[in-house]
């Protein structure tokens, strides 16, 4: 009975763990790409939806939308906040990306292609955490460099 209880305690207490840094982080959860709102240049991948979530200490980011050269696109990261580069799977343009928190509601990320960065840029979430917005600088695959701005709303 006290090895049940102790189980559920600890179960508890790793499910409270992970709602409290889902909450204490603005990025988690599902956004989608306003394209109203949105300045995507041409040549530029367009991320139509982006999920942040939280999987252990870790967070995993899942990107779905239109590569730069016009064909559906997903990659997924899972990584940590710490400037650190960790693998990106699906992108052809990168081979890993880092993650650094400026302050409780801006991220700075770099994709690279082998030593090369591709995209660099900031996400921001807005004060009140209904919309983010994502400006980036890169060079796509055929050299031409690209700045573009994207809004997301939170689903």
């Amino acid at each position: 009975m006290k090895a049940r209880v102790f189980i559920l305690a600890l179960a508890l207490c790793f499910v409270g763990a992970a709602v409290c840094f889902a909450a204490a982080d603005p990025q988690i959860g599902t956004w989608k790409l306003n394209e109203a709102r949105s300045k995507i240049a041409a040549g530029s991948p367009k991320f139509t939806t982006v999920v942040y979530e939280a999987v252990g200490d870790s967070v995993k980011v899942t990107v779905d939308g239109t590569g730069s050269d016009g064909k559906p696109a997903h990659n997924e990261w899972t990584g940590k906040y710490d400037g650190k580069d960790y693998p990106v799977t699906g992108d052809p343009n990168s081979d890993t990306r880092s993650y650094t928190k400026v302050n409780a509601h801006t991220l700075a990320f770099t994709n690279k292609k082998g030593d090369n960065v591709t995209i660099s840029g900031r996400g921001v979430v807005s004060a009140n955490g209904k919309t983010r917005t994502v400006t980036l600088n890169g060079t796509d695959p055929s050299g031409k460099k690209f700045t573009s701005s994207a809004v997301y709303d939170k689903q």
